[in-house]
């Protein structure tokens, strides 16, 4: 579990919290990188206690300081060097897990094979604004991902929608799952909880790219993601535990794209 954190310590505690009330898959680590503007957030007394909590319930935590702050991409790529697990969770620190989810995001990215499985971020505050329009560009994939090409202006590239305020967690009820069913579906990119073969993100680059975009950006995920898509296939997977704490951000200059940055130094731009 990879979670890169900034002035943050309340919704860490709760993102700590989610993952301490995960079960079913043994033995988990989490590494912590902190770029707080003052004391690291891990050291607020609520998030020190979760750190506890999954200590004593037997995964190992690593609490770190990634200073001073290269931009988000930097940030992922030094956490990313902290692991060496087959798989890791790329968890935002605004994001809480309900129990069973890892376990299924686990299980999905087994038995799919593919370079990442996704669960894309409810925003409960929009639990009654139904949007309907948006729930045509859901397709579930009829067998294992295959890798695809997903660039601006495709259709592909407008499956994104669904995951916008709680388009998702509609389009779920519609499915009616029997309990314990999940569903693999297209996507462009899943934001906040993803979970990846590590050795496809690997050869996919990574987030090496991050020496060629400047600090102020966003999108590192998405960067990151096109590429694992293009060699290795992805997917998002519901139905999604995962439920954004709508806080406000902590990105506040966010000057460039980072995807728009790789995208046009590929050699096969669209």
């Amino acid at each position: 579990m990879l979670i890169p954190t900034r002035n943050r310590p309340a919704e860490l505690a709760v993102t700590l919290a989610g993952l301490a009330a995960q079960e079913g898959v043994a033995g988990f680590g989490v590494v912590v990188s902190d770029q707080s503007d003052g004391d690291p957030a891990y050291a607020h007394p609520a998030a020190a206690t979760m750190v506890r909590a999954l200590r004593h319930r037997g995964h190992p935590v690593l609490l770190t300081r990634r200073l001073p702050r290269r931009g988000l991409a930097e940030h992922r790529a030094y956490l990313l060097d902290a692991s060496v697990a087959r798989y890791v969770l790329c968890l935002d620190d605004d994001v809480w897990l309900e129990p069973g989810t890892l376990r299924r995001l686990v299980t999905a990215i087994g038995e799919l094979g593919c370079g990442f499985v996704g669960n894309a971020v409810h925003g409960l505050s929009y639990v009654d604004d139904v949007r309907p329009q948006t729930h045509r560009h859901y397709e579930e994939w009829a067998g294992r991902p295959v890798p695809e090409r997903v660039r601006p202006g495709t259709p592909q590239w407008q499956r994104a929608s669904i995951h916008s305020a709680a388009n998702l967690l509609h389009v779920t009820a519609g499915l009616r799952l029997p309990a314990g069913a999940w569903r693999a579906y297209k996507v462009s990119w899943v934001g906040g909880c993803v979970l990846y073969d590590r050795a496809a993100l690997v050869d996919s680059g990574g987030f090496d790219f991050w020496r060629r975009v400047q600090p102020n950006h966003q999108g590192e995920d998405v960067a990151a993601q096109l590429a694992v898509l293009e060699r290795h296939g992805g997917a998002g997977v519901l139905p999604s535990g995962a439920y954004h704490l709508e806080s406000p951000t902590t990105v506040t200059e966010r000057d460039v794209e980072a995807w728009e940055v790789v995208l046009a130094d590929s050699p096969e731009r669209v």
